[in-house]
């Protein structure tokens, strides 16, 4: 990994790689590239990992056999390796699996939005996300006493809002695959299970 020296700036610094990676710490922290600069993320919060959580079980179990949900992938956006994210879920087509990250766009990019995050998550990963040519985003507000959700569908190059969904009423797409769900049992203490997908 690049290192910059106090008093000496390097004339033209090598842009990061995904390689360079492999030389952060392991803690808990996430980094992401953005054109060859380091982007790193708090480890998320309880609330964050419980609404992952509940949206990996609840997708997992609606995704048809030719789809997979997966948590956390990282994505290679480009062919230099040094624009790289890692949306907090995504749905993609399972021939598009790959090792040891992603390279095609996934049908569904979700992102939990925390304190730290609602600049990116709300506009840099927006227009990061359109121009890799992901079809559907969905933007998640992780409020304890009403979440939401807001869908994004890419239209033209750039994404359209089709819905916006808070606390106790019903999101329903097709997109990437027909689901309905509720924001309020994101987080909500209960049989979250029975009523996650509406009555």
């Amino acid at each position: 990994m690049a290192v910059m020296t106090i008093g000496k700036t390097e004339p033209h610094p090598q842009p990061l790689t995904v390689d360079d990676l492999a030389d952060t710490p392991d803690d808990g922290r996430r980094y992401e590239l953005v054109d060859g600069r380091l982007d790193v993320s708090p480890a998320p919060v309880s609330l964050h990992t419980l609404i992952e959580t509940r949206l990996t079980i609840h997708l997992g179990n609606a995704a048809p056999d030719e789809l997979m949900v997966l948590t956390g992938p990282g994505i290679n956006f480009n062919a230099e390796r040094t624009h790289h994210r890692i949306p907090d879920l995504v749905v993609i087509r399972a021939d598009d699996f790959e090792r040891p990250y992603l390279t095609r766009p996934p049908l569904l990019a979700i992102e939990v939005v925390s304190p730290e995050s609602v600049i990116r998550d709300h506009h840099t990963k927006k227009r990061e996300y359109a121009e890799f040519g992901i079809d559907s985003y969905w933007i998640i507000s992780p409020s304890s006493d009403k979440p939401g959700i807001i869908e994004l569908r890419l239209k033209d190059s750039a994404y359209q809002e089709v819905a916006q969904v808070l606390g106790e009423d019903a999101f329903e797409t097709d997109l990437p695959f027909p689901i309905k769900l509720v924001p309020h049992w994101l987080t909500a203490d209960g049989p979250w299970r029975k009523h996650i997908g509406g009555d």
